[in-house]
């Protein structure tokens, strides 16, 4: 199996750091915003973290992973972030899975599969594209039912 772009195994980690993606998911929906969290976690430790944003900020590429990339960035003073892991609540679109292989992040970890827009293995399946130059391994379905369940609510209510 080539870990490159397949899916990999989840760590023991993995969990703990999509609990607090689910924490920022939260603040996202009391701020009006959909439900999404993302966290870049280099060695164990945070180096940003974010949620959806577009609404407050007038941005539609403010999602959680650019958020979190853009802050990362700054951080690091680099907009290469090799040896990261992005943990997301939701499977990225095709935008952020662009940006994701473009920062060089090496594996992505994400909570609820979105069979219409997600682009690593539903609607595009990026993350075996051949026209990427940047391959990321990824995990999908980690704490699946609670961060499908917070959106499916989220959209409930706005119904």
């Amino acid at each position: 199996m080539n870990i490159q772009s397949a899916e990999v195994a989840t760590t023991e980690n993995d969990e703990a750091w999509m609990r607090h993606a689910l924490r920022l998911a939260q603040r996202a929906e009391m701020l009006g915003e959909v439900p999404v969290g993302a966290i870049l976690v280099k060695d164990d430790h945070c180096l940003a973290e974010g949620w959806n944003s577009p609404i407050a900020s007038n941005d539609p590429s403010a999602h959680a992973e650019i958020n979190v990339l853009r802050e990362a960035g700054l951080r690091i003073g680099n907009y290469r972030l090799v040896d990261t892991t992005l943990y997301v609540t939701l499977e990225p679109c095709v935008m952020c899975m662009g940006a994701i292989a473009h920062a060089r992040v090496k594996r992505l970890v994400f909570g609820a599969y979105d069979p219409k827009r997600g682009a690593v293995c539903n609607a595009l399946n990026l993350a075996e594209a051949d026209f990427l130059n940047h391959k990321i391994a990824w995990q999908g379905g980690v704490l699946e039912a609670e961060c499908s369940d917070i959106l499916r609510a989220f959209f409930k209510l706005k119904r």
